[in-house]
């Protein structure tokens, strides 16, 4: 598993959450909304500090990362993280 995203796209999500140098920033699992990866549950994002991180993405002197208690939303495939249209988008693939 890991996550991909562009300079570009994490610099929108930095401002998006108003994070600063250092800010750590967590996909997490949530119940509700909508989701190609598990029906039922979707991703959020915020600012957080991580525990047991399963992957880590560093961009922009951010780091990006996903808990290892949210590895099963995945099933073992990569996360893909874009902007369009002005919004966050997730792509899950091999």
């Amino acid at each position: 598993m890991k996550i991909h995203m562009s300079e570009e796209t994490a610099e929108y999500i930095i401002k998006d959450l108003q994070a600063v140098e250092g800010n750590k920033i967590r996909f997490f699992v949530r119940l509700g909304g909508c989701s190609t990866a598990q029906e039922g549950f979707s991703l959020g994002i915020n600012k957080d500090t991580p525990k047991h991180p399963a992957v880590v993405l560093d961009r922009q002197n951010h780091e990006f990362f996903i808990e290892e208690e949210d590895e099963w939303f995945f099933d073992q495939n990569d996360l893909t993280v874009s902007v369009e249209d002005d919004e966050i988008r997730f792509k899950f693939h091999n």
